[in-house]
């Protein structure tokens, strides 16, 4: 197995300890040992933390919204009784927010000593603009696709995976064509992805 192309989504899984985290790890843990190589765009490195920042912001005013409630529950009698379990969704919004951050400084780290990252030239900015109405694409996502068939023009690997979790605008037919025709197969999920990898290692 050559390369796998991941993008954002691979990161927010790890971080957010989603549904298919546990195989992005494995594929993670895959990589450190030398078995397969991680490719990602610088951007789906830098994203993640601007998320990260944008959900601190909102949990932080839920949290001091919910603790203005609950200084005016406090006032009645009735109430005092269910006050603790609100309490403790004010605190759990910001142990979370300790808890992601950090998840995210420690899966960065690992990354950057394995994997390949490319980097955001001008040449990729200009292959962006272009991608961005032919293929329907998000500046992010164009961004993203981009350095993805930037990278695999310039190396052309016998084969390779795109693993990703944006089907609605990775997917388009156009998109799995041109990745196709750089040996690249474009996969939708990670759990999938790392069934792929395995059943490449076998082989």
């Amino acid at each position: 197995m050559n390369n796998i192309y991941v993008e954002t989504n691979f990161v927010l899984e790890l971080v957010f300890q989603q549904e298919q985290s546990e195989s992005c790890e494995q594929i993670l843990q895959l990589c450190e040992a030398g078995d397969v190589k991680i490719i990602i765009p610088a951007y789906s490195l830098a994203e993640p933390h601007e998320k990260l920042n944008r959900q601190a912001k909102s949990r932080k005013e839920l949290q001091q919204l919910l603790n203005n409630e609950l200084g005016q529950l406090t006032r009645s009698k009735s109430y005092t009784t269910r006050i603790n379990s609100i309490k403790d969704i004010a605190s759990l919004l910001i142990k979370s927010n300790e808890e992601e951050t950090q998840r995210f400084i420690e899966y960065r780290i690992r990354l950057l000593e394995c994997v390949e990252i490319i980097a955001l030239t001008a040449d990729i900015l200009r292959e962006a603009a272009r991608c961005e109405d032919p293929y329907d694409l998000k500046p992010q996502d164009a961004l993203v696709y981009a350095s993805v068939i930037t990278h695999l023009r310039q190396n052309r690997p016998p084969i390779a995976c795109f693993l990703n979790r944006n089907t609605r605008d990775f997917g388009s037919p156009n998109i799995v064509d041109e990745l196709n025709n750089l040996n690249c197969r474009m996969i939708p999920r990670f759990d999938s992805g790392y069934a792929f990898i395995q059943s490449q290692l076998r082989q």
